[in-house]
């Protein structure tokens, strides 16, 4: 079995599944398990990707306006490569190679015409469909099965445990500029590790947000967590969130979690992410021992 991964999370869920040492190509966002950013890369962004949060969303909106991908497949890398499966998405044209692209590009230049797996999660029951998706993609759902009751059993034990405590409502950001909360799976995290989810509907889209409004809902918690972004350049961009008006009247304990590793990749690492959201909404009840790691302070 040859397996190309073109999305960070797919090749997190094919190492779980114990198909790692099948992984022959990964896209240039793929950087875990150890290992993985040695295996040629498949994809790249058609934008630089360094700047603020404000720059990237301006430079990602003029290619979108033009009608074009967000994102390069490498045809010619992933025909030498001959895979057997790639795993690719339907979720999201903005966060990763987009499933047209990657069917173009099979269709007309790789000759080992592999199966190509789409994933979509929208909510964490998706999460778990799509990683019984691939497991029955490379010939081993019972692999599949048992890594999601495993997850499973991981996320219902903190949920039960957090079930008591007091309810704290929630503001989770997902992006910084424009402001946008965090929507798909992260309301429903929110919501087993403790909290009321302020804003976000689980199983949609992240929705742009007012600060208006996140004043008004006065929120105990804060979770600043802009995807693709870990937390050294979520540091950086905090400055144009506290410079908004109402910012210092806020009297919510504010955390900055890693978007990149954690919150906004749809694999096994959900259920560190929902780890990391007990730790920030309930410190006194909950240490896995993410902070400093997974999050900090502000």
């Amino acid at each position: 079995m040859r397996i190309v991964s073109l999305i960070a999370s797919s090749t997190e869920i094919v190492s779980a599944l114990g198909f790692r040492a099948d992984l022959v190509g990964r896209s240039h966002e793929c950087d875990f398990p150890e290992g993985v950013r040695a295996l040629p890369v498949c994809t790249e962004p058609k934008f630089n990707v360094e700047g603020t949060s404000y720059e990237i969303d301006e430079r990602v909106k003029a290619i979108l306006q033009e009608g074009l991908s967000v994102y390069r497949v490498h045809a010619d890398v992933l025909d030498a490569l001959a895979p057997d499966v790639i795993i690719t998405q339907a979720q999201c044209e903005v966060c990763a190679v987009s499933l047209s692209d990657v069917e173009e590009a099979v269709k007309k230049l790789v000759s080992s015409k592999p199966e190509v797996v789409a994933l979509e999660p929208n909510a964490l029951a998706d999460v778990w469909d799509d990683i019984r998706r691939v497991a029955r993609a490379l010939g081993a759902p019972e692999r599949g099965e048992a890594l999601v009751a495993s997850l499973q059993r991981r996320v219902d034990a903190i949920a039960e445990r957090a079930r008591d405590l007091p309810r704290r409502r929630v503001a989770c950001i997902e992006w910084i500029d424009p402001l946008m909360a965090a929507g798909n799976w992260m309301p429903e995290l929110v919501e087993r590790a403790g909290g009321d989810n302020l804003f976000g509907a689980a199983g949609r889209h992240s929705p742009f947000l007012d600060w208006g409004d996140v004043v008004a809902a006065d929120p105990e918690v804060v979770v600043v967590t802009p995807c693709g972004f870990d937390i050294p350049r979520t540091r950086v961009e905090v400055p144009t969130l506290a410079a908004r008006s109402g910012w210092k009247r806020l009297a919510a304990r504010t955390a900055l979690a890693d978007g990149n590793a954690f919150m906004n990749r749809p694999g096994p690492r959900l259920v560190e992410s929902l780890e990391i959201l007990a730790e920030i909404i309930h410190p006194e009840a909950f240490d896995f021992g993410h902070r400093g790691r997974g999050w900090e302070k502000l």
